[in-house]
């Protein structure tokens, strides 16, 4: 039985793709060169290792077997190439995507020294869901999550938690009977004041009032800008209140342009993962960023 290298490179990329059509993308090979690189194999082991179906390329339990047994070896031969002849920092460009405000506020800041050392990097911003799939596709490497994947091919860790605060600008606050903010009376106390959010359907303020209050929030929205920094400005500007994620307020409270109406026992809070195509930390240049990111995130959380 003559293997070649290459098809086990090729079945393990349509295995965690699930798709010929982008572990061609992943490959930078053509669609047809790599069915008949995967057509052969199968020939060659004298079994079929996808079921082609609409929604993609199915394993069968032959490639679930095969898979368990060389993808390590695979990915490992990989490494010691990328090793020698440039995925380090100044190799290829590293493609990262998250949400605005966190890509923005955190992990710009995070990175400069990664870029100055010859890192190159490119950010897509948008919503969890989407950045995912352009994850599968091959045109992320990296994706900043606000929801726990759960994507053939896709693996991710933890990297933080944010809390939630409630906000207001000093001017503000001053005018409201703090004393009475409480879990039991705040959101009564608070019914008079228009609220400030990112998106009409309040999705953030309305989860702090039913997890703090234990009601949905009654105040007038008075305020829609769709960019949470746009947001905290205008609570800054006295426009009124809002709940933001504390990373992003963290200067603003360190300066004192907003305060917290209210420090509940137990705050809303969200966990962020960092995920990456499974293997593919092998890759030195991924994993250098992949690592200084979970170590930055540390002092973050």
């Amino acid at each position: 039985m003559a293997v070649q290298l290459s098809w086990l490179r090729t079945f393990v990329t349509v295995y965690r793709l699930g798709s010929f059509t982008k572990a061609a993308h992943r490959l930078e090979l053509s669609q047809p060169a790599v069915t008949h690189q995967i057509r052969t194999l199968e020939r060659e082991l004298g079994t079929a290792l996808f079921e082609r179906l609409p929604q993609g390329a199915v394993p069968t339990a032959a490639a679930e077997a095969l898979v368990r047994d060389v993808q390590g070896p695979v990915d490992a031969l990989d490494s010691v190439v990328d090793r020698h002849f440039g995925d380090g920092p100044g190799g290829h460009r590293l493609y990262v995507g998250g949400p605005v405000e966190l890509i923005t506020s955190w992990v710009v800041p995070a990175v400069g020294e990664l870029v100055a050392g010859g890192l190159r990097l490119s950010f897509g911003l948008g919503l969890a869901d989407d950045l995912l799939r352009d994850l599968v596709a091959g045109d992320h490497d990296l994706v900043l999550s606000t929801i726990r994947p759960r994507l053939r091919g896709i693996t991710a860790k933890t990297l933080g938690d944010e809390e939630f605060a409630l906000l207001a600008s000093p001017e503000l606050a001053g005018r409201l009977p703090l004393g009475r903010i409480t879990e039991e009376e705040g959101a009564a106390v608070l019914a008079g004041c228009p609220l400030i959010a990112y998106a009409e359907t309040l999705p953030i303020i309305r989860r702090y009032w039913l997890t703090v209050f234990g009601v949905r929030p009654a105040a007038a929205l008075a305020l829609v800008v769709p960019d949470l920094r746009g947001v905290l400005a205008a609570v800054r500007a006295s426009a009124g209140i809002s709940v933001l994620p504390t990373y992003l307020a963290a200067g603003a409270l360190a300066r004192g342009e907003v305060v917290r109406l209210l420090r509940p026992e137990l705050p809303p809070v969200d966990t962020f993962y960092l995920a990456t195509r499974e293997g593919d930390l092998n890759r030195p240049d991924l994993a250098l960023l992949h690592d200084h990111l979970m170590e930055k995130a540390r002092l973050w959380t």
